[in-house]
């Protein structure tokens, strides 16, 4: 399929996604959004894509928020709308994804841009990143999900100082708050990340998205996630994949996954 505003790049398992608004510092638009919900969805359904890295075009922006000339004279019942049609169409899709998702956050990474490298599994930043979610100052809150990942990432506490200032941080902060994964050098950034896919390919797919479901449940309201694991768990035993890794364990070989 072919997108306007997204560049889709594959390497041995590895698919990278860059959003390609380098004029608008790849700002998220509804036809972004959307070009990014048909893309995952992609992804997710191709075998021969393991590991996915969603980052931006350029070296000054990941996403510098949402494009807020799309919904400046929204009403209230559009503007849940939005929020509620974006979540569900990228930043949920994101987090369910059945594959790992990496953000190469470089530059800023500003309100809903934040909102999407939340929504990855994890984030690794380059050296001149900045993130914050800035919606209080134009008399709105983060509406992608930002008030709850921003929290369960880095504590009620700093969560609220980051989203009641406006304020932006700085990578290496960022790393101290547990915000982001790893910080290295922007011309190393999507080495870096082709380092930690390259190791996750290693494993296996199935486990890798039960894993995924897992972790996940435990920021489900009304889930258990102790026994979403203990089921995620027992599943594991009837795959191609848990006969696969444990004979390769006992025959001190190399596993060869194929996942189901």
């Amino acid at each position: 399929m072919a997108f306007n505003n997204l560049l889709i790049a594959d390497t041995d398992g590895l698919r990278t996604i860059t959003i390609n608004r380098p004029d608008q510092l790849n700002a998220l638009n509804r036809e972004t959004i959307g070009e990014l919900d048909s893309a995952l969805t992609e992804a997710d359904a191709d075998k021969s894509v393991r590991v996915l890295i969603i980052t931006g075009s350029g070296m000054k922006a990941f996403v510098a928020g949402a494009d807020i000339k799309e919904f400046a004279h929204f009403s209230i019942p559009e503007g849940k709308a939005l929020s509620a049609d974006g979540q569900k169409k990228l930043f949920d899709h994101v987090e369910r994804m059945s594959k790992p998702v990496i953000a190469a956050v470089n530059g800023f990474a500003l309100g809903g841009g934040l909102e999407l490298a939340m929504s990855c599994h994890f984030r690794v930043a380059s050296d001149n990143a900045r993130m914050g979610l800035p919606e209080v100052s134009l008399g709105v809150i983060p509406g992608y999900g930002g008030t709850q990942r921003l929290a369960r990432l880095v504590g009620k506490g700093k969560a609220m100082e980051m989203i009641m200032t406006a304020g932006m941080i700085k990578a290496e902060e960022a790393l101290q708050w547990g915000l982001v994964n790893h910080v290295v050098p922007q011309p190393e950034l999507l080495a870096k990340c082709n380092e930690v896919a390259t190791a996750i390919m290693k494993n296996s797919p199935t486990a890798l998205a039960a894993a995924i479901r897992a972790v996940n449940a435990g920021y489900e309201p009304g889930a258990d996630g102790m026994q979403r694991e203990i089921e995620e768990f027992g599943k594991c035993f009837g795959t191609a994949d848990f006969k696969e890794g444990t004979s390769a364990f006992m025959e001190k070989r190399k596993a060869e996954f194929k996942g189901e």
